[in-house]
């Protein structure tokens, strides 16, 4: 997970897909962090992406960092614990302005089942399950 989590930091934007009703969605993400052995991804609960999460759970990241891309694909599941916000927002000072654990509109995600695949054209496929 600590492999997944280096790499997602690397890409700096990574494009996380969802899916609304039926229609693949596709957006670009830059929020990633590790806490309590899980990995995590932050949205607000106003965007669409947090109500495409709560009807169909399952995602797909990919990225790219250098020469090597990232497929992730998992289950978000929403973590509504302050703690868990608030480490996210601590990595993200960025983010205060709009976000604010507790505040009704932060929510984080945790990956769940997640299989990933580090890729290149000149490397074997490197397989990491969490």
């Amino acid at each position: 997970m600590q492999e997944v989590y280096e790499f997602l930091k690397a890409c700096g934007v990574y494009y996380l897909a969802t899916v609304e009703n039926g229609q693949p969605r596709v957006r670009p993400f830059g929020t990633v962090d590790l806490f309590e052995g899980r990995l995590y991804i932050q949205t607000g609960k106003s965007k669409a992406v947090a109500r495409q999460l709560k009807a169909d759970p399952r995602i797909e990241i990919s990225g790219m960092a250098g020469e090597k891309w990232i497929r992730l694909s998992a289950e978000a599941v929403l973590d509504e614990r302050i703690e868990a916000q608030a480490h996210m927002l601590e990595a993200y000072p960025s983010l205060q302005d709009r976000y604010q654990p507790g505040d009704g509109n932060t929510e984080v995600y945790y990956l769940k089942n997640a299989v990933t695949s580090i890729c290149s054209f000149t490397e074997p496929t490197k397989e990491i399950r969490f």
